[in-house]
C-alpha cells in the first residue's frame, strides 16, 4: 500500500535538464575539452558526479578530492544559470498538497549534492513538504544502484515496498525498481517512445498534473 513518495530531483521535481547541459559546455570549455555535444551525458544523468566526471574526463582515477572540486565548480554554474527561471515541474504542488492531506511521507532521493537539493527545495518554495532527504552526498553508491532510495525509505520509516518513486532516468528507475518500490515514470527528460522502449516502470506520465492519489495507489492493485 501507498505510505510513501520518493522524489528524484532533476528532470522530476523540475525541468533543468537544459540548465544542466548548458552547464557541462561551460565546465567543458574551461577545462579545454572542446566542442562537447552534452547530449552524449544524458545517458549519465540520474548518475553522481563521480561517474560523470569519468566520462567526461576519460579517467577512472580521479581522486576523490578532486571529484569533489570539480563538482562543485560545474554545480555553481548550473545553479548560477538556473535561478533565474527556476520553477517546480507542473503539477508537482498540487500532488505534494495531496500526499501530505493523506499522511502520505514524502522524501527526496537524488544523486545531486545536498547543496543543490536545498537550492532547489528552498527556491522553489517546497521544502516543508518534504520530510526527508536522501541525496548524493550521503550515498557511496551510484544510481543504478538503489542505495539512494534504500536510505530515503529509512529515513521516513517505510519499508521500500510501500513506496512510489518518482524517476525520469534509466538508471534511477532500475534503481528504485532494485529497491523493491513501485515505479512511476515521468517523459521529461527523454520522450516517451524511448522510455517504453527501455525503461522499467509500473505507470508513465507525461507530467504530475495526470497523477493524483488514486492513480499512485491504483499502483498497488
Amino acid at each position: 500500500m501507498l505510505q510513501a513518495a520518493l522524489f528524484d530531483m532533476d528532470g522530476v521535481i523540475v525541468d533543468n535538464r537544459d540548465a544542466h547541459l548548458r552547464a557541462f559546455v561551460e565546465f567543458a570549455r574551461r577545462h579545454g575539452i572542446p566542442d562537447l555535444d552534452a547530449r552524449t551525458l544524458l545517458p549519465f544523468f540520474g548518475s553522481t558526479n563521480a561517474v560523470i566526471m569519468s566520462h567526461l574526463f576519460g579517467r577512472n582515477d580521479i581522486p576523490s578530492e578532486e571529484v569533489e572540486r570539480l563538482s562543485l565548480e560545474k554545480e555553481e554554474i548550473y545553479r548560477e544559470l538556473y535561478d533565474p527561471v527556476m520553477a517546480p515541474a507542473t503539477g508537482l504542488t498540487t500532488l505534494l498538497q495531496q500526499l501530505k492531506s493523506a499522511g502520505v511521507r514524502i522524501a527526496v532521493g537524488s544523486s545531486a549534492p545536498r547543496v543543490n537539493v536545498d537550492f532547489v527545495l528552498d527556491r522553489c518554495h517546497i521544502a516543508s513538504y518534504f520530510d526527508a532527504v536522501a541525496s548524493g552526498s550521503e550515498i557511496t553508491r551510484s544510481k543504478p544502484d538503489p542505495e539512494v532510495y534504500l536510505l530515503a525509505a529509512e529515513k521516513l520509516g517505510v519499508a521500500p515496498e510501500n513506496c512510489v518513486v518518482f524517476e525520469d532516468a534509466f538508471v534511477g528507475m532500475e534503481a528504485a525498481r532494485r529497491a523493491g518500490c513501485r515505479v512511476a515514470a515521468l517523459a521529461s527528460t527523454f520522450p516517451r517512445e524511448m522510455i517504453t522502449g527501455r525503461g522499467d516502470y509500473d505507470r508513465l506520465y507525461d507530467s504530475f498534473a495526470q497523477i493524483d492519489l488514486p492513480a499512485l495507489r491504483a499502483l498497488w492493485d
